[in-house]
């Protein structure tokens, strides 16, 4: 038998990321089906989107405690049972419980707790691999959720138009087998860790530090340039640019994840080549524009461009920041990665949080929406140039 190498842990690692799109874009494509079959009102279907996002933060702080203890494979195949657990758990509790809303906030949470640890988990993974092109793993790796989000949507999509709504039940236990599988991966492949490569900072040199908070302040703004977009594209080009919902969606998520998944493939292939530092600059900079012209064109096709065109420009944001927080504040270890995620999440609940704000109950304020949330790329161009300008000083 061929001896596993790391090659295979970043496979492992990309599977994990694949059940996380999986985790977070599964059940916002049944929301409409809840609501018609299940009769789960709408302010009902809102509050599982924030159970989700709050389980995932709260996960994210818990992992610093118990992480390095029970070590990174046995995290990580903690992180795929409770993903599965709650894919079966959708596709059951619904039906069984008397409240089929209460079965759907069970299912959220486990959902949430897999993804939130997984989250935690699978970059320090990565990060630790016995490689030189750390920034260039990190945006491949990463580049799996949005190729995941893609097949989440299209496969969805394939099996509502060969199977009736009604049989909605059954897709989550497909989606299922894909973390179970992966976690008898996990259990062969080779796991390195950061403890490895870096003697442990004392914690409080951490967060005494200026530059670790500037990190976390970046987490908060790629989160929100991110998610912002992502979770309005749909609604945005339906209801406020006027297309059909089968172009909407096409020319909204889909297209916003693929371009991602390109930049984030992309800088994964050639990256080693391109300056971490300046290519976030540039990032933030071009998501600044996009955010802008979305808000302001009057012209639907330009501003459907400009929504897709975001899902490239965020890209290196969440993976960049990662890195290069790794790569300035040697020694953070998991609990590094642990609170850099805790922000991030909450960039992602308040980037789409801010747009629903201002668009108000009949979305009327949606262009004004989009536009303010061009503060969030704004704040990560401010920091780039932060960080450039150090560099300089530095050298």
């Amino acid at each position: 038998m061929r001896r596993l190498s790391h090659k295979h842990t970043l496979a492992a690692a990309c599977t994990g990321y694949v059940v996380q799109a999986a985790v977070n874009n599964l059940s916002p494509l049944l929301f409409t089906t809840f609501h018609r079959e299940l009769g789960v009102s709408l302010v009902q279907i809102g509050l599982l989107v924030s159970v989700n996002f709050c389980v995932q933060i709260l996960m994210d702080l818990l992992a610093v405690l118990f992480v390095d203890r029970i070590g990174y494979r046995v995290t990580f195949q903690l992180s795929l049972a409770l993903s599965c657990a709650g894919f079966l758990a959708l596709g059951t509790l619904p039906v069984l419980l008397p409240s089929p809303y209460v079965g759907l906030i069970a299912a959220t949470v486990l959902l949430g707790a897999g993804g939130g640890l997984s989250e935690v988990i699978v970059s320090p993974i990565v990060e630790a691999l016995p490689t030189d092109g750390k920034a260039s793993s990190m945006a491949f790796l990463h580049s799996f959720y949005c190729w995941g989000q893609v097949g989440v949507v299209l496969l969805s999509t394939l099996y509502f138009l060969l199977a009736d709504s009604a049989y909605y039940l059954y897709l989550p236990f497909f989606w299922a087998v894909l973390p179970l599988i992966n976690m008898a991966y996990v259990a062969v492949v080779p796991i390195y860790t950061l403890r490895d490569e870096h003697s442990t900072a004392p914690r409080p040199r951490l967060f005494s530090s200026g530059l670790f908070w500037l990190f976390c302040l970046l987490m908060v703004t790629a989160g929100a340039s991110e998610l912002a977009m992502s979770q309005w594209a749909s609604f945005f080009a339906e209801n406020a640019l006027q297309v059909s919902k089968t172009v909407g969606d096409l020319a909204g998520p889909c297209a916003f994840a693929v371009l991602m998944g390109a930049g984030r493939l992309f800088y994964g292939l050639f990256g080693e080549r391109i300056h971490l530092g300046t290519a976030l600059l540039c990032s933030a900079c071009l998501c600044v524009a996009c955010y802008l012209v979305a808000g302001l064109s009057g012209s639907p096709l330009l501003s459907l461009v400009a929504c897709a065109v975001t899902g490239l420009s965020v890209a290196l944001m969440w993976p960049g920041t990662y890195s290069l927080a790794a790569r300035k504040l040697p020694g953070g270890g998991t609990v590094l990665f642990a609170i850099l995620a805790f922000f991030g999440d909450i960039g992602c609940s308040a980037g789409p949080a801010l747009i629903g704000m201002i668009a108000g109950t009949e979305g009327e304020g949606l262009h004004r929406g989009i536009l303010l949330s061009a503060v969030f790329p704004a704040v990560m161009v401010c920091g780039s140039l932060f960080l450039l300008r150090r560099r300089k000083r530095t050298k």
